[in-house]
C-alpha cells in the first residue's frame, strides 16, 4: 500500500473503510494528479481488498475529483487536501481547502459557459455535503461502487444532495 493509504481502526476493507490521503499543492498539474491518485485507489480496492469496482464508478469517481479539486483550486488560496475512502460499500470523495465560503450551485442555464463543476457532481453522486471547518470548508462527496439503474447517476437519478454548514 502506498504512503498515506490505511485501512482504518484496523477492520477490513470488507467491513470497515478503505482511506488515502494526499497533498495537493495548487498548481495546474496537481488535477491530472488528483484524477490519477483517485484511479489508483480504486484499482487497488478493487485488486488488494476485492472490493466490487466498476468501471463506470471509476470513471465517475475521477470525474468528481476533477470538478471538486478544480472548484478548489480556482476558489481557495494555498493547498488542497484530497482523501478517498470506501465505506460500507460507498465510495467517498472529500476535498478541502482554505476558503469558508461554501459552494452553491447555480440555476441551470444552457447558456452559460463554465461553473456547471458542483451541478455535475450533484447529478451523479448519492449525496453531496459541504462543512464549514475551522480554517476553511470540506466538501463530500458519496458515490455508488456498482452499477445500479435506482439512484444518482442511474437510469432513475434524483437529486437527494445537502449542503450544511
Amino acid at each position: 500500500m502506498e504512503p498515506g493509504t490505511s485501512v482504518d481502526g484496523g477492520a477490513t476493507a470488507r467491513t470497515g473503510a478503505v482511506r488515502a490521503t494526499v497533498a495537493l499543492e495548487g498548481d495546474g498539474s496537481c488535477i491530472a494528479e488528483a484524477r490519477r491518485f483517485a484511479a489508483t485507489f480504486l484499482t487497488r480496492a478493487r485488486s488488494e481488498f476485492g472490493l466490487p469496482v466498476s468501471d463506470r464508478a471509476m470513471d465517475l469517481t475521477r470525474l468528481v475529483v476533477s470538478e471538486l479539486v478544480t472548484n478548489a483550486l480556482k476558489y481557495a488560496p494555498g493547498p488542497v487536501l484530497l482523501e478517498l475512502g470506501i465505506v460500507n460499500g460507498v465510495a467517498e470523495v472529500v476535498v478541502w481547502d482554505s476558503d469558508p465560503v461554501l459552494p452553491v450551485a447555480r440555476a441551470a442555464d444552457a447558456h452559460r459557459v463554465g461553473q456547471h463543476g458542483l451541478e455535475i457532481v450533484m447529478a451523479v453522486a448519492l449525496d453531496i455535503e459541504a462543512r464549514r471547518e475551522p480554517v476553511g470548508k470540506r466538501v463530500t462527496a458519496r458515490l455508488a461502487l456498482t452499477d445500479t439503474t435506482d439512484g444518482p447517476g442511474g437510469a432513475d437519478a434524483t437529486d437527494s444532495s445537502a449542503v450544511a454548514e
